[in-house]
Protein backbone atom coordinates (compact mmCIF):
# COMPACT_ATOMS: atom_id res chain seq x y z
CA UNK A 1 0.00 0.00 0.00
CA UNK A 2 1.33 3.42 -0.86
CA UNK A 3 0.75 6.65 0.99
CA UNK A 4 -1.65 7.68 -1.79
CA UNK A 5 -3.90 4.70 -1.01
CA UNK A 6 -4.43 5.83 2.60
CA UNK A 7 -7.37 8.05 3.43
CA UNK A 8 -7.08 10.96 5.85
CA UNK A 9 -8.08 8.99 8.96
CA UNK A 10 -5.65 6.18 8.11
CA UNK A 11 -2.80 8.64 7.57
CA UNK A 12 -3.63 10.28 10.90
CA UNK A 13 -3.49 6.90 12.63
CA UNK A 14 -0.18 5.97 10.97
CA UNK A 15 1.32 9.28 12.11
CA UNK A 16 0.01 8.69 15.63
CA UNK A 17 1.48 5.17 15.68
CA UNK A 18 4.80 6.46 14.35
CA UNK A 19 5.07 8.95 17.22
CA UNK A 20 4.27 6.26 19.84
CA UNK A 21 7.40 4.84 21.45
CA UNK A 22 6.09 1.30 21.94
CA UNK A 23 4.54 0.79 18.52
CA UNK A 24 7.09 -0.92 16.25
CA UNK A 25 7.34 -0.19 12.55
CA UNK A 26 6.37 -3.83 11.92
CA UNK A 27 2.96 -3.19 13.52
CA UNK A 28 2.39 -0.25 11.17
CA UNK A 29 3.41 -2.41 8.23
CA UNK A 30 1.07 -5.19 9.33
CA UNK A 31 -1.88 -2.82 9.77
CA UNK A 32 -1.36 -0.39 6.89
CA UNK A 33 1.19 -1.98 4.55
CA UNK A 34 3.80 0.76 5.02
CA UNK A 35 7.29 -0.42 5.86
CA UNK A 36 9.76 1.76 7.76
CA UNK A 37 10.88 3.68 4.67
CA UNK A 38 7.24 4.23 3.70
CA UNK A 39 6.49 5.65 7.14
CA UNK A 40 9.54 7.92 6.89
CA UNK A 41 8.36 9.15 3.48
CA UNK A 42 4.85 9.80 4.81
CA UNK A 43 6.18 11.66 7.85
CA UNK A 44 8.47 13.77 5.63
CA UNK A 45 5.53 14.71 3.39
CA UNK A 46 3.05 15.49 6.16
CA UNK A 47 5.06 17.01 9.01
CA UNK A 48 6.73 20.39 9.10
CA UNK A 49 10.50 20.09 8.54
CA UNK A 50 11.30 20.85 12.19
CA UNK A 51 8.74 18.30 13.41
CA UNK A 52 10.12 15.69 11.02
CA UNK A 53 13.66 16.26 12.32
CA UNK A 54 12.45 15.89 15.92
CA UNK A 55 10.62 12.68 15.05
CA UNK A 56 13.61 11.19 13.19
CA UNK A 57 15.89 12.03 16.08
CA UNK A 58 13.43 10.40 18.48
CA UNK A 59 12.98 7.12 16.58
CA UNK A 60 16.49 6.65 15.18
CA UNK A 61 18.07 3.60 16.79
CA UNK A 62 15.22 3.33 19.32
CA UNK A 63 14.97 -0.34 20.25
CA UNK A 64 11.23 -0.23 20.92
CA UNK A 65 10.49 0.84 17.33
CA UNK A 66 12.05 -2.33 15.89
CA UNK A 67 10.74 -5.76 16.90
CA UNK A 68 14.03 -7.45 15.99
CA UNK A 69 16.07 -5.46 18.52
CA UNK A 70 13.48 -4.81 21.21
CA UNK A 71 13.82 -6.66 24.46
CA UNK A 72 11.39 -9.36 25.52
CA UNK A 73 10.38 -7.35 28.60
CA UNK A 74 8.95 -4.52 26.50
CA UNK A 75 5.26 -5.15 26.41
CA UNK A 76 2.53 -3.35 24.64
CA UNK A 77 0.90 -0.52 26.50
CA UNK A 78 -2.85 -0.11 26.15
CA UNK A 79 -4.59 3.19 26.42
CA UNK A 80 -8.39 3.18 26.38
CA UNK A 81 -8.41 6.38 24.32
CA UNK A 82 -5.98 4.98 21.74
CA UNK A 83 -8.63 3.34 19.58
CA UNK A 84 -10.95 6.06 18.51
CA UNK A 85 -14.29 5.37 16.83
CA UNK A 86 -14.27 6.17 13.13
Amino acid sequence: MTTHALDESQMSRVIEMAWEDRTPFEAIEHSYGLNESGVITLMRQVLKPSSFRLWRQRVSNRATKHEAIRGFAVGRAYCKTQYKPC
